[in-house]
């Protein structure tokens, strides 16, 4: 594997998750897992995750909607628990298998011009967040549900993307703890990041240098088509399990 191998995997999954406000884990686990295997990949793509957050946030920070985040947070830690104990109830594959075809389903009507009903009540807020709780805790795809949630309250791009990386950094920061707890983030993982450091640095300047030239209607197209992929890929998974 080439040196600057894990960089440019680095840069593609920042780059999209700060024009997007999502989709860095799906870039960097589907390519980095088989060439450096989970117990590398992982904790060392959740220690990405929480810088490029901590950046995204900061920029757009004032566009943090506070009213909508905490109770996206709350759903969210309520039922983390509730769904690491139903991974052994509910079968992986017909659960994977339904959510990407809900995710393909939602994608392909937005990019075809339509546009879902508005969620106006914040309250949906809870159960997005619990629906997202309950997807990571038992198989780790937890943003799509805050993702779509996002979509339907109509936010604008800065808010869109401030909310999600509030939301995400909490899971996050909790992800990386238990692998601090874990011994995960060992030398081998520092070996891997310290190098990709620069080139996570160089997509954030990217990223926020391309955001300022693309239109609300064009950020929402560039998300869906990544909600899309996502789906497909969750579609994949069912099928090769």
């Amino acid at each position: 594997m080439s040196a600057l191998f894990v960089p440019i995997v680095v840069f593609l999954a920042v780059l999209t998750q700060s024009l997007a406000g999502f989709g860095s884990a799906m870039v960097a686990m589907s390519l980095l897992a088989g060439p450096l295997g989970l117990p590398v990949a992982s904790p060392l793509v959740a220690l990405t995750a929480v810088v490029l957050e901590i950046a995204v946030l900061a920029r757009h920070r004032q566009a943090l909607n506070l009213a909508a985040v905490w109770r996206l947070m709350l759903g969210t830690l309520a039922a983390v628990p509730v769904g690491v104990l139903a991974v052994r109830l509910v079968p992986e594959a017909g659960l994977l298998a339904l959510l990407g075809g809900l995710l393909s389903a939602y994608a392909g009507y937005g990019l075809l011009g339509r546009r879902p009903p508005e969620l106006r009540h914040p309250a949906w807020g809870f159960l997005a967040g619990a629906l997202a709780g309950l997807l990571g805790g038992a198989y780790n795809v937890g943003g799509p549900p805050a993702i779509v949630y996002g979509d339907c309250r109509r936010w604008p791009p800065a808010e869109f993307k401030s909310n999600l990386q509030s939301l995400f950094l909490v899971n996050d920061l909790l992800v990386l703890a238990l692998h601090a707890l874990a011994g995960n983030l060992n030398a081998a993982v520092w070996a891997q990041f310290w190098p990709a450091l620069p080139a996570l640095g160089l997509a954030l300047a990217a990223g926020f240098a391309l955001e300022r030239r693309v239109p609300p209607a064009a950020f929402r197209r560039l998300a869906l088509g990544l909600l899309l992929v996502l789906g497909a890929r969750l579609l994949w998974s069912a099928w090769a399990a």
